[in-house]
């Protein structure tokens, strides 16, 4: 076994076939204007056989990322290289086989000393060879279902071929570290509240509710409180009720202890609920055992996740998420890349370029399809004061590169939104950040069995609900982008609003809690006034039922 450990180092010819960047050094940041990383001990693993540097608080992708190791899955058919775009977990890009277990989410789950790490699904000589042919012989889509399924009694010799290089990894037949195994035992508890996550929303609604006497269990898949909140390092507006003049990672702390410090909330973090069944009873798995949790009310606050867009090579490493970005360089302090451009002139894009300024990365523009950017002005002037281009009216067209991106090409627009031929423009980059939008993360609301509509202006399927955020199934409430993607300022204002309510009907009450309540929707409203709001006031009308 070769034991060069990987940290950096120099280029070599067989870093570029694994999808580097040219003269990629050790990519952590050690210094930053404003935020600290608590690395803590160094660790050694090994990926493809060969040892690797990384630390305890880091994910396996993350340090890999650090080692400038960018590509962690290939596509199933063409076999195109695949690097991380979410960065928390949502997407299928990190799919990696860890100790023998393969489709492990490599991006959320932390290393260990002596972990063996692989990427799926490319290294046999069946694999190379299928490759090979669907790269040089076009195949239109869904061509192995129209062709191998005759004779029939060859499908099953055809699908055990197919699986050996479509990538999602095999049913492993010895595991070097098993993790520790389920109790059979399902464990039942009862709730007055439960609250399915700890964002912003999902925090201020335990809060809330805990402080007018309810007994609330509050759950997060992540280790930690706060959310989105944990990778934002601008300073809010508004009034000191909405956190004005802080920064996200400061109300991330905040909250925490604030949840941590309240009696009446059990805090349930690194814990996943796999579903909502009928009576609105919650299953959790954390870590080796699974729970059924009855609970009186029930108030989701699941979050968004980010869209993508549709360009030639939109797929490369290094195109990335807004929020994966973040959470690359704010969270677990890696620079995401070298020079970066940005598609998507809204408030989190114009966030994200001068978060990339702090973390030493060139921005060599932000593109947006709008005629004027969608952001705050001072957002969108403090980019400016920093001198990057903003490309309204232009869209991205292509991103460059083989292994990894290389540069991108925009061009301008014309009124019927398509590419003005002969405007095109060549940006060398390493880094294209993706914020065009999220989506509600509503799958347990579909499974709960609410009812649902289409808003585009609040970002896809939306839940109805009453004034007081209870869904149609009665005890179901919402709070967050999962009721409309908005700013976290209204998450706040919603999840308080949530818990309150959800606190006032299991009779939970204050002498001025109908006092409090009205001055938080007063907050709410004007947090949604003015002209940027228009839109949003518009879609929760389509929402809002009586109740």
């Amino acid at each position: 076994m070769n034991n060069k450990v990987i940290n950096g180092g120099k280029s070599s010819k067989k870093k570029k076939k694994q999808g580097m960047p040219m003269n990629e050094k050790d990519a952590r940041i050690r210094q930053h204007p404003i935020l600290k990383f608590d690395r803590g001990k160094k660790i050694r693993f090994f990926f493809k056989g060969k040892p690797v540097e990384g630390y305890e608080n880091e994910t396996i992708a993350m340090a890999l990322y650090a080692n400038g190791i960018r590509t962690f899955s290939h596509s199933f058919k063409y076999h195109r290289p695949r690097g991380m775009f979410c960065a928390i977990g949502k997407c299928a890009s990190c799919l990696m086989e860890v100790d023998g277990i393969p489709n492990v989410r490599t991006c959320i789950t932390p290393i260990h000393e002596g972990a063996d790490v692989r990427p799926q699904g490319r290294d046999s000589i069946i694999a190379k060879a299928g490759y090979f042919l669907m790269n040089h012989i076009h195949m239109g889509p869904g061509f192995y279902y129209r062709h191998f399924i005759h004779p029939g009694f060859l499908y099953q010799f055809y699908i055990s071929i197919l699986e050996k290089f479509i990538g999602p990894g095999k049913y492993p037949t010895k595991v070097k570290n098993p993790p520790k195994t389920v109790k059979k035992e399902v464990e039942t508890m009862e709730a007055e509240i439960v609250v399915i996550g700890a964002g912003p929303a999902g925090a201020s609604a335990a809060i809330y509710a805990a402080n007018l006497g309810a007994k609330v269990v509050l759950i997060d898949e992540n280790r930690y409180i706060g959310g989105q909140l944990i990778k934002q390092t601008h300073k809010f507006f508004g009034s000191a009720r909405h956190y004005a003049g802080i920064r996200g990672i400061t109300i991330a702390k905040q909250f925490e202890k604030e949840v941590k410090s309240n009696k009446n909330i059990t805090l349930m973090l690194d814990s996943k609920v796999v579903g909502i069944y009928d009576g609105n009873i919650v299953g959790v798995l954390q870590k080796n055992r699974f729970l059924r949790i009855k609970p009186k009310k029930l108030i989701v606050t699941t979050g968004a996740y980010e869209k993508t867009l549709v360009f030639e090579n939109n797929d490369l490493p290094g195109i990335m998420g807004a929020g994966g970005i973040q959470t690359v360089m704010n969270v677990f302090g890696i620079k995401p890349g070298n020079e970066a451009l940005i598609v998507g002139a809204g408030n989190v894009g114009l966030i994200l370029a001068y978060q990339l300024l702090q973390a030493g990365v060139t921005v060599k523009g932000i593109v947006e399809a709008m005629p004027t950017v969608g952001g705050y002005f001072v957002h969108a002037a403090k980019v400016r004061r920093y001198g990057i281009p903003i490309y309204t009216r232009h869209t991205i067209v292509k991103a460059l590169g083989k292994k990894y991106v290389t540069g991108a090409v925009i061009a301008q627009l014309d009124d019927k939104w398509q590419p003005i031929p002969g405007t095109e423009k060549k940006i060398k980059c390493d880094l294209i950040g993706i914020s065009v939008g999220l989506r509600p993360a509503n799958e347990l609301l579909l499974q709960a069995g609410c009812e649902m509509k289409f808003v585009s202006a609040l970002g896809g399927f939306i839940p109805l609900r009453t004034e007081n955020n209870e869904t149609t199934v009665k005890g179901v409430y919402v709070a967050g982008d999962l009721g409309g993607v908005e700013e976290a300022s209204t998450a706040i204002m919603e999840g308080r609003i949530a818990g309150i309510s959800a606190a006032m009907s299991l009779g939970y009450k204050a002498p001025d809690t109908e006092e409090v309540l009205e001055k938080i929707r007063k907050d709410l409203a004007d947090l949604r006034a003015g002209p940027v709001g228009e839109r949003i006031r518009a879609g929760i009308k389509q929402v809002l039922i009586e109740g």
